[in-house]
């Protein structure tokens, strides 16, 4: 019912903004050329989005959210134009028209108009940052998704050329690769939706498979894929051996995997330079605004701008610029075949709530109710026994238990009278009123997080960690004639580890009567890794042709060292840009605690040894007379605290393109400053 009820609502939604559409559709016409090089480039984004809206009806939607953006901030920006004169806030003389004035009567004319100018001038600038806003982000909507889709288009490429590939070696023709290819969305994503849309051509529109192959490299947003795809046709043309076409492609996109992963290693190392500039200019402003407080300019606001918005703007903001650049591996790891059994599916939805393969028969029989009810039972009992496996393969679930121990703890300071609950209470014990206030609760909740994320990586990592060694015996022993069970078999028994381990589990399960291919999906969608997805996928999709893959296993692990080389790289070049973001942070918080206690606190003496001799001996300015030490170790304590926490995301996030992983640096950096700051402070 909610379903019906949501789809609904969205199918008012859209009668909605067609209607809006149509009301502007004469707008566009007035405004823009139906052939004019913006609405074709408008036009190719919407196509390479994969956005199913006309472009004249696209613009005329953004023409009417424009118009109505604009029409309600000119409204308030006339309101406020109006307002500011009306109440009192600015006077008409203050503000300048600029025109010559011969004589009084002209002089108050001028101030007479002075008021209704701004306002409207106020509304018609309001207005234009509205229509702008309300036109510019439906715009970019195209633009910005094509532009996700070129990037997974490119990352996933190779991997499915290698694909491709192995299907070739299996001996399928040319249409039983594209097809084969168009059902592999779960694994390599938008790469299969663009040879989904060549397999609709040639099925539903009766397009020759050539000009459909064509038609899409024109229309794809991915230059590469799109020169894959014409030098396939010219293959397919011309006759020649699509198994040597794939193998040489795959070759090279192998290669520029690694070019592309050391230019982004390249950007990432300007923007750690970039950081070091970035992170030192809130510290250089607030030993400007000190000296100034110190000279009698006291700047309070600023120095609390500085502080509580211009440090963690600065850190959001360079957060969001490496996360342009910094790459994630597409895809969430998990197989689900378009012809898998029942017992697959349920088995992959299996989890906190889903019972698993029980499932499939609730409602046949009263016992399989029974059993269902047992195995909540069941499950709930091993969660209680073994709450920290449940924990390691889902981190994020410690939330559920530490944050309300966070509130607890927070609460119980609370009504102890441990916590300060005034400013003035945080200013007059900073160490211990922070601790209660934001270490207490980071502490509670991060430690945890970080301990099992962490577990999780290195669980997930022991699989994937002897995975080229392992392809590559599993090639070997194919190559003397062993079935694929029997190499899985043979590795099993010959190597050690997590991932000889699932080897042998694999092997009971086809023992007991399950497919192989069934098998291999199940061990990866335990783990769920998209690396390991689409070697599983590659190795199950050619055993279907044959059991002597030796080519693809071959492949596989080529296409799995080229991997590892990847990752060895990026490792070692952001580990450089950890150390850098790190030292940088060290660096502030020393001059912090430098600033704190050799200059403030011994500026603090002097001023209050000399009274007021003070003010002649600087000459007459009162220098370093009412400056409030307290209030401003309380800014140095929070700034250093802040940057602490903003600093290990960032790390964390340039690490291993996830924000989870940047817990146990903010962790770190923050006892750091605790216990700096419980020395100075």
């Amino acid at each position: 019912m909610s379903l019906d009820v949501g789809d609904a609502e969205s199918e008012q939604l859209d009668r909605s903004t067609d209607l809006l559409g149509d009301a502007f559709y004469p707008v566009f016409q007035f405004l823009f050329d139906e052939d004019g090089d913006f609405v074709s480039d408008v036009e190719t984004k919407l196509e390479q989005a994969r956005m199913s809206a006309t472009v004249e009806l696209y613009l005329s939607r953004a023409l009417a959210l424009g118009a109505i953006g604009g029409g309600v901030l000119w409204a308030l920006g006339t309101a406020v134009g109006w307002a500011i004169f009306a109440l009192g806030v600015v006077s008409p003389d203050i503000i300048s028209l600029g025109l010559p004035a011969p004589d009084a009567a002209t002089a108050a004319a001028l101030n007479a108009f002075t008021a209704p100018a701004v306002t409207v001038v106020s509304g018609l600038v309001f207005g234009a940052v509205g229509f702008a806003g309300g036109f510019g982000t439906l715009i970019a909507i195209p633009y910005s998704t094509a532009g996700e889709r070129k990037r997974e288009i490119n990352m996933l490429l190779p991997d499915a050329i290698s694909f491709m590939y192995a299907l070739s070696v299996g001996g399928l023709n040319q249409l039983e690769i594209l097809e084969a290819m168009a059902r592999a969305d779960d694994t390599y994503g938008e790469v299969a939706k663009e040879f989904q849309s060549i397999v609709r051509e040639t099925e539903y529109f009766g397009t020759d498979y050539r000009n459909a192959i064509r038609e899409q490299a024109m229309v794809t947003p991915s230059e590469e894929l799109s020169q894959f795809l014409s030098d396939m046709l010219s293959i397919v043309n011309s006759g020649g051996s699509m198994e040597q076409f794939l193998d040489d492609k795959k070759e090279k996109h192998l290669r520029t995997a690694k070019q592309e992963q050391e230019t982004v290693l390249e950007t990432l190392e300007l923007f750690g330079e970039m950081y070091m500039t970035l992170s030192l200019f809130p510290l250089l402003l607030i030993i400007i605004l000190v000296i100034m407080s110190m000279l009698g300019q006291a700047q309070d606001r600023l120095l609390f701008g500085t502080v509580y918005a211009l440090i963690p703007l600065t850190g959001v903001g360079f957060l969001v610029l490496v996360s342009t650049v910094k790459q994630d591996e597409p895809g969430n790891g998990y197989l689900q075949p378009s012809n898998s059994s029942d017992r697959l599916e349920q088995v992959t939805r299996e989890g906190l709530i889903h019972r698993g393969l029980i499932e499939s028969f609730v409602g046949e029989f009263r016992v399989f109710d029974r059993i269902r009810s047992r195995e909540g039972t069941h499950k709930t009992g091993r969660l209680l026994r073994r709450p920290d496996l449940f924990f390691r393969d889902h981190p994020l679930y410690t939330l559920i238990v530490t944050v309300p121990a966070a509130l607890a703890a927070l609460g119980v300071a609370i009504a102890n009278g441990a916590a300060p609950l005034s400013w003035q209470g945080m200013v007059n014990n900073p160490v211990w009123g922070t601790f209660v206030w934001w270490y207490v609760p980071v502490y509670t909740v991060g430690i945890p997080l970080a301990a099992f994320d962490a577990w999780n990586g290195r669980s997930r990592n022991a699989v994937v960690g002897k995975l080229s060694d392992t392809l590559r015996k599993l090639s070997s022993a194919n190559d003397t004639g062993q079935t694929l069970l029997e190499s899985v078999e043979t590795v099993s028994e010959t190597s050690s580890g997590k991932l000889a381990d699932e080897f042998e589990t694999v092997r009971a399960k086809v023992n007991y009567g399950m497919s192989l291919r069934s098998a291999l999906v199940e061990f990866n969608n335990k783990y769920h890794i998209p690396r390991l997805a689409r070697t599983v996928k590659l190795i199950s999709k050619a055993q279907e042709a044959s059991s002597q893959i030796t080519e693809v296993l071959t492949t596989a692990a080529q296409a799995s060292e080229t991997q590892d080389d990847i990752e060895r790289e990026r490792k070692s070049r952001t580990r450089m840009q950890v150390a850098i973001i790190l030292m940088t942070y060290l660096t502030l918080l020393g001059v912090m605690a430098i600033l704190k206690t050799q200059f403030l606190d011994v500026m603090a003496g002097l001023a209050s040894q000399t009274g007021g001799g003070s003010e002649a001996a600087a000459g007459g300015l009162n220098f370093g007379d009412g400056i409030n030490i307290d209030l401003l170790s309380v800014l140095f304590f929070h700034a250093v605290t802040l940057q602490a926490a903003l600093s290990g995301f960032i790390s964390g996030y340039i690490r291993n393109a996830d924000i989870v992983s940047g817990v146990k640096f903010v962790v770190i950096l923050q006892t750091v400053a605790l216990v700096v700051w419980m020395v100075v402070g």
